[in-house]
């Protein structure tokens, strides 16, 4: 039975999926601590939902996460640290700017490995340390963009954090589909099985109360993926290339 009174620290967690956590997490009593960069954001939802401390954080700057850390500590060890945090920008990866892509990798996988150091001397024995992911990260697509390598990249490591950080913590990955947000608002194509950020949150709280590495959404999306993940490239490959036809 999950304890009501965890203390969590979700980064990303001014807006979408991240807001609609820290939601729920606060229904439920859960005493919380709410990092992003816009702090005017951050205060606003801690006013909204009560029992929550902000700490404005920006995952690509250590120095921002060492003074963060230093503060979260001060009030005792965390049950779960959750980073959402992310940046997207949809297109081929040959058309995008290069500084734009480089900062998306900073902040979308450099970020969670720098949450994951900070982060983990903070929990509790057997407390949560839980990367996002996506299931944009499982195969290459066309259009899936350097943000669809960064996550692959946050999926490997959450593999290799899984097996370094056991038994003293759980390693967990979030794994979403399409979610309504700022970020998929960019995109101007159709996507299957779309969520709004609240779904998104009960599915993710859902999914975190019980063991398993991985937490991921919509099923009718991310099995087809799935399957396509364990397929050889030869037959993978010419399957994704009639996405670009």
């Amino acid at each position: 039975m999950p304890d009501p009174t965890e203390r969590i620290w979700i980064t990303g967690a001014s807006q979408g999926i991240g807001a609609a956590l820290a939601r729920a997490y606060a229904a439920r009593g859960a005493r919380l601590v709410l990092s992003a960069r816009s702090e005017e954001a951050l205060l606003a939802l801690a006013d909204e939902i009560g029992r929550a401390e902000v700490v404005p954080v920006d995952v690509a700057d250590l120095t921002s996460l060492a003074r963060a850390a230093a503060r979260i500590a001060e009030g005792g060890p965390l049950d779960k640290a959750i980073t959402l945090a992310a940046l997207y920008d949809p297109g081929k990866v040959t058309e995008i700017d290069p500084e734009t892509a480089a900062r998306i990798v900073t902040v979308n996988l450099t970020g969670a490995f720098h949450f994951a150091r900070t982060a983990a001397p903070l929990l509790r024995d057997g407390g949560d340390l839980v990367l996002t992911g996506s299931v944009a990260g499982y195969v290459g697509l066309p259009q899936g963009q350097i943000y669809s390598a960064s996550k692959a990249g946050v999926i490997n490591l959450a593999e290799t954090l899984r097996a370094e950080l056991a038994p003293r913590v759980a390693v967990r990955l979030i794994s979403p589909g399409f979610v309504d947000t700022r970020l998929t608002e960019r995109n101007d194509f159709a996507m299957p099985g779309l969520l709004q950020p609240d779904e998104a949150a009960r599915r993710i709280l859902r999914g975190l109360d019980g063991r398993r590495f991985e937490v991921h959404f919509p099923r009718r999306l991310t099995w087809p993926l799935k399957l396509l993940r364990s397929m050889s490239y030869g037959l993978s490959l010419r399957l994704t290339a009639r996405l670009v036809r």
